[in-house]
């Protein structure tokens, strides 16, 4: 009964995106010499799903997760600690912060780092951490503002470019800054535009691929964030000076715009829901011909919820735009985006808290951060592996659960930093941080396929922003201790497998275009 119930529910789901020209019979309903197809039918059933045309445009787009990469973690080598040491021989004190100002000096000059050169130790640390919670801060603020504009007249081309080119120039302009205050106000800009960064590429990146590879190729867009990671700890081994750090982590956003935008197509997806529909057809028929394939004549493109009537012209203004504000109006999504928004609040503060946790290990900055890069690597093979075959809510409770075990069993071992104890507390933070990393790879695809076209990146921008402030707050639970951390992330991974339960699987469902599409598809389910 159970098996014949999920049956009957996907048949349901997938009404919405069905017309005249689909299914087992694609003649079948049709008039004479006219067929009307959603564009997921389109790509299955003509264009094809993941062909050549697909591929590059994926490698071209997602490239940009790679600069964001750049633009993020580039923080931990520029406002590092340097290394120190005593003008006084014979004495070598464990910490600076009891020396006078005349019996040390930086053993790579003061120009290495902020810290070095600004004086940023003992009573004025925390501005490294002030500063690096703006940058999260502004990545907070661009991520709502970017969903929105992506989702409205900008598009998703154009909002890339917007944030690829503020982030150039906010990065260049970082590298000439004058003081402290400055720096922190330049991270601040350069935040607000890294936010936007990732959810435009992303969605840029899957909207044209067709259902059944949408979920792989959505999990894949992370290699480029972790390999933009390892590029940058060999980059700023190379140029260790935080100023040329900062010019040399900037320049690729400017190849990116020269070199790779002008070879990005905007996605068809929103040119259908602005009306553009001439435009998205040209775009279909672009990758059916290089998939080496050709779209049937008389096929025309329709949204989720057209009829085959004409549609009112109210009902077409109403499908061109929608905002957040749509989200929370509508049933069919207002609990999804809450659940949605406190599931990446806790992955992220579990994630970036493990994180920083590594960081502060006493080893060779740039290796750690390499390895940790590499490290994550497997994380987003399993989930590729299992996304399709285990579904997205499975899965991701799965990798959040684990991780809060892993997480409440390092917290429950006894203090101690050395030993058999503090090489298990690694090994669950290793585990911790593998399964949140996993997790975060999925939420990306799961919050796309949960959100209709007209709203998509308003909702992805939304839940960044809950990232964000994880991101934020991450820190401040760091501080707190040696098992008081682990508790806290293990108790936020728990809790965000339970809010995981009550969303919707997605696996192998309509990618719905408006809101009246998806509240169709969900009153036909309920009922």
């Amino acid at each position: 009964m159970a098996a014949a119930r999920n049956a009957s529910s996907d048949s349901d789901l997938r009404a919405g995106l069905l017309a005249c020209g689909t299914g087992q019979n694609p003649q079948a309903d049709c008039p004479a010499g006219e067929k009307r197809m959603g564009i997921d039918d389109v790509l299955r059933l003509h264009a094809g799903e993941f062909g050549r045309w697909q591929l590059r445009h994926f490698v071209l787009t997602c490239a940009a997760w790679a600069l964001e990469a750049l633009h993020t973690m580039v923080m931990i080598f520029a406002d590092r600690e340097p290394a120190w040491r005593s003008t006084v021989p014979g004495v070598d004190p464990p910490d600076l912060c009891g020396v006078a100002a005349g019996d040390w000096e930086w053993i790579e000059g003061a120009a290495a780092s902020t810290v070095s050169e600004w004086g940023l130790v003992c009573g004025q640390r925390y501005k490294v951490g002030l500063a690096q919670s703006g940058f999260f801060a502004g990545c907070m603020i661009g991520a709502g503002i970017f969903g929105h504009l992506s989702d409205s007249f900008l598009g998703r081309k154009g909002s890339l470019t917007i944030v690829c080119l503020l982030n150039a120039i906010a990065g260049l302009l970082t590298s000439l800054s004058p003081s402290y205050w400055t720096y922190a106000g330049l991270r601040l800009l350069t935040g607000f535009s890294t936010g936007g960064v990732g959810l435009c590429a992303f969605v840029l990146a899957t909207e044209p691929i067709g259902p059944s590879k949408r979920g792989v190729a959505g999990m894949s867009t992370f290699y480029f964030f972790s390999g933009g990671i390892a590029v940058l700890s060999v980059v700023a081994h190379l140029f260790p000076a935080w100023r040329s750090l900062y010019v040399v982590t900037s320049l690729p956003s400017v190849f990116f715009l020269l070199l790779i935008l002008p070879f990005v197509s905007e996605s068809p997806r929103w040119y259908l829901i602005r009306r553009r529909t001439s435009d998205a057809m040209e775009t279909m028929r672009k990758i059916a011909r290089c998939n080496g394939r050709e779209l049937p004549p008389g096929l025309s493109l329709k949204l989720d919820d057209e009829d085959e009537e004409n549609l009112k012209e109210e009902e077409q203004l109403k499908a061109e735009a929608g905002s957040i504000i749509d989200v929370l109006r509508s049933p069919a999504t207002r609990c999804r985006l809450i659940l949605m928004i406190g599931i990446n609040f806790m992955c992220a503060v579990v994630y970036y808290g493990i994180s920083l946790n590594v960081v502060n290990l006493k080893t060779n900055l740039y290796l750690n951060v390499l390895l940790n890069a590499v490290a994550e690597m497997p994380a987003f093979v399993v989930t590729a592996v299992l996304l399709d075959r285990l579904g997205r809510k499975p899965l991701g409770l799965a990798t959040m659960a684990l991780s809060g075990v892993s997480c409440l069993v390092g917290s429950s071992l006894p203090g101690g930093g050395a030993g058999t104890i503090g090489n298990l507390r690694m090994a669950c933070g290793i585990v911790g941080i593998f399964c949140m990393a996993a997790t975060y790879n999925l939420l990306f695809i799961y919050t796309a396929e949960l959100f209709p076209t007209v709203v998509r990146n308003a909702a992805l921008g939304c839940v960044t922003q809950a990232s964000h402030l994880g991101a934020i707050l991450a820190p401040l639970v760091v501080v707190a201790g040696e098992r008081l951390p682990f508790a806290v992330f293990g108790a936020c991974g728990i809790a965000g497998a339970l809010l995981m339960y009550y969303l919707p699987e997605t696996m192998n469902k309509p990618l719905y275009d408006t809101m009246a599409g998806i509240e169709e598809a969900e009153a036909k389910f309920v009922g």
